[in-house]
């Protein structure tokens, strides 16, 4: 075992340098990301909470390079409302098998199970394996040592105040319920814990299943999340904690670092998971990000400092033309909104909603300085424009309605007004957002594609915009009767 006894000196230089090799390989809002082997490729997805479609799927050959590749659900399960987080890949057996959390209609938080034969689906939902009373999340499967299946989760009782055990039980072959009563493995015992832990993923290596865990308050601007290590001999215990944890915390360029999953590689070991840029901060949301580590003669494990590896992955520029017949896996909406739109002749057909969000479609930004645009047709009939959103109840939008553009306020769900002009609408008009430092909005517009105009001279404050566990995003709304419709082209997200 790691010596106790160390100096507090000589173990804040360890956790220091165990904490700098972090490689952001998935920009933007990817909570909780989850990896698998799938023949020669590595699956990843991570929590979209209340944006749809759930769980993007991606595809690489090297871990650091992602291309979206659909998604796991694109029709919400029939027992599910909303909070869609933490889904877990996996591969067994030569089937797909992607555990998840999700509210139950009329209930608390539950895990699940889909299936797939095929990585990129489409997947057939299993159905709820466990709903407690305070909720059950986090899922991850593993096999004993006698090769029997299990399922380890946390209940969430930080919910209710309450503490939040990981438990696991034995789970059916079929994925459809559990096989035996729940066992508590650990649950948080130490201060850097601040009473939470949960996220819990398992490597088995040599004598050990090793437990990778995050521990304290995971979201938002106060967050203070970590991530820990146990190991034990048993899957079911007991456990010990590693005594110098928490093995990832904050440095100069990531916060709050937590809730992944280890996967094997040519023979070496990395844990994608997430964390907050200093930059981005909550803005860009929790961005997925790779660390390498290795196991140490004493047993435990140490993540390493390889500077040539740390190059992040730069966010790329969102080009839109809409030139094919579905939107790009990039492109969610609300859960709580039946969003329906139709893609021909490199135009995007939005049908209008009428609540005060309308209906909207956003893409998650990943810097803090960034410009958006987009071209709008005046064959709309829905009071249509450029947006930035951070959820049903808040969002800074322009948009035209009868030769009016007003940028409209949306706060707590109130609408407000805040600049207006009355327009002669040509046949297509280019609006523009450049933001800055995340918070100040300017929106602009031209007549001709060349020539721009502000619309607001003094800058929007959009520091209020993201949920407690989003990012915000610049996207497209149309709002209006049924019937009413906006019809955009060429849409461009450009980060600085």
């Amino acid at each position: 075992m790691f010596a106790k006894r160390l100096p507090l000196l000589v173990l804040l230089v360890i956790l220091i340098f165990y904490s700098k090799a972090q490689q952001l390989v998935l920009p933007g809002d990817h909570p909780d990301p989850s990896v698998v082997k799938i023949g020669d490729e590595y699956w990843a997805a991570g929590t979209t909470s209340n944006w749809f479609p759930a769980f993007t799927l991606y595809r690489s050959r090297d871990l650091v390079n992602w291309k979206a590749a659909g998604h796991v659900f694109t029709k919400m399960p029939d027992w599910a409302g909303y909070y869609m987080w933490a889904p877990e890949i996996t591969y067994d057996n030569g089937k797909v098998y992607v555990y998840y959390s999700a509210r139950k209609k009329e209930g608390s938080m539950c895990i699940a199970a889909a299936v797939a034969e095929r990585p990129e689906g489409p997947y057939r939902d299993l159905g709820p394996l466990m709903c407690q009373e305070d909720g059950s999340i986090d899922a991850f499967p593993a096999r004993d040592e006698n090769g029997k299946l299990f399922i380890l989760w946390k209940e969430d009782g930080n919910s209710a105040g309450k503490p939040t055990p990981i438990w696991a039980a034995e789970m059916k072959e079929d994925r459809t319920a559990l096989a035996g009563e729940k066992k508590e493995l650990f649950r948080a015992d130490m201060p850097w814990e601040r009473g939470l832990v949960e996220g819990v993923s398992v490597i088995r290596h040599h004598d050990y299943y090793y437990a990778f865990y995050a521990g304290a308050a995971c979201c938002g601007r106060t967050c203070n999340y970590g991530t820990g290590v146990a190991r034990s001999k048993s899957l079911l215990g007991p456990w010990e904690k590693y005594p110098g944890n928490p093995v990832l915390m904050d440095n100069a360029q990531w916060k709050c670092p937590g809730h992944g999953t280890p996967v094997e590689k040519d023979g070496r070991f990395y844990f994608l998971y997430h964390g907050y840029s200093t930059e981005g901060g909550v803005y860009a949301g929790r961005q997925g990000l790779l660390n390498e580590f290795a196991f140490t003669g004493d047993g435990w494990l140490r993540f390493l400092d390889n500077p040539n590896e740390a190059n992040t992955v730069k966010p790329a520029t969102v080009n839109d033309g809409f030139s094919t017949p579905a939107l790009a896996d990039g492109w969610h909406w609300s859960i709580f909104r039946n969003v329906t739109y139709a893609v021909a002749g490199n135009t995007l057909k939005l049908n209008a909603l009428p609540d005060a969000c309308g209906a909207y479609i956003g893409q998650s930004v990943l810097a803090a300085n960034y410009e958006s645009q987009v071209t709008l047709l005046n064959s709309s009939s829905s009071k249509a424009g450029l947006a930035l959103i951070g959820d049903d109840k808040n969002m800074v939008a322009a948009a035209v309605y009868k030769n009016k553009l007003q940028l409209l306020q949306l706060k707590q769900d109130k609408t407000e007004v805040i600049a207006e002009k009355t327009i002669r609408m040509p046949t297509r008009l280019v609006l523009k957002v450049k933001v800055v430092n995340n918070t100040q909005a300017t929106f602009m517009y031209s007549m001709d594609g060349k020539q721009f105009h502000i619309l607001n001279k003094q800058p929007a404050d959009i520091s209020y915009l993201p949920p407690w566990d989003r990012a915000v995003r610049a996207g497209l709304v149309s709002k209006g009767n049924a019937g009413e419709v906006g019809y955009f082209k060429n849409f461009v997200l450009k980060h600085q």
